[in-house]
């Protein structure tokens, strides 16, 4: 069997997912309803709250798409500049970011949730970008969309020509999207008993997949 990069391995892959569904579960439960990663609802509801004249509103829902954008930004930088690394790989880096950034989540009082929740779409931004593929295939580990478009089109693509290839790709991407909502379940209960301090929760999440990729393949 060829062996993969651990950082496209569906193993990394589910869990860096499980921990997206969480900081998704977190920031709507517990820093006023706003989502981390569906930034296309931010958009929605921040146009709304435009339009209704309520700029403060509005403005809760702008931070995290501008922080989701700077997001991307750091891990495209990360990505060309320190791709020859070799004590610790970019993608690592972009790990220890991510926990350290969601451990100071936790301690960011709740009179400050539009930081907070601005620095957790930073967070999911700099994943979603750095994490693309899952076994070779094009991936999100912090939203669903995508993979539910990905999953059914090779579905029926199955159901109409019966290629395996299809199938695996499908199972892979629903595989993905089952584990998000774990991940968000989990991170809903969790968040309801231990308040802001449950981000640390997914920072110990990406603990895990930070160590597995001291070995870089698998």
């Amino acid at each position: 069997m060829k062996k993969r990069q651990t950082s496209e391995s569906f193993l990394l892959s589910a869990i860096i997912s499980l921990s997206g569904g969480f900081q998704d579960a977190y920031t709507y439960n517990i820093r006023g309803n706003v989502f981390a990663n569906a930034q296309t609802g931010n958009i929605v509801l921040m146009s709304q709250h435009f339009m209704m004249g309520d700029w403060l509103k509005a403005l809760h829902y702008l931070m995290p798409i501008v922080a989701f954008a700077i997001g991307v930004i750091i891990s495209e930088q990360f990505g060309y500049f320190c791709k020859s690394s070799e004590k610790l790989h970019w993608r690592q880096m972009i790990l220890l970011i991510e926990i350290i950034v969601l451990a100071a989540v936790a301690f960011i009082p709740d009179n400050l949730n539009m930081l907070a929740n601005a620095l957790v779409s930073m967070s999911c931004a700099m994943q979603v970008q750095t994490f693309r593929k899952v076994n070779g295939y094009p991936y999100a580990s912090t939203m669903c969309i995508g993979n539910l478009r990905s999953g059914t089109d090779n579905l029926s693509n199955f159901i109409r020509n019966r290629k395996a290839e299809a199938l695996d790709k499908a199972l892979h991407y629903y595989g993905i999207i089952l584990i998000f909502a774990i991940g968000a379940g989990i991170g809903g209960v969790v968040s309801n008993i231990l308040g802001i301090r449950s981000i640390l929760g997914s920072s110990a999440i990406l603990l895990v997949a930070f160590v597995m990729m001291f070995k870089r393949h698998i």
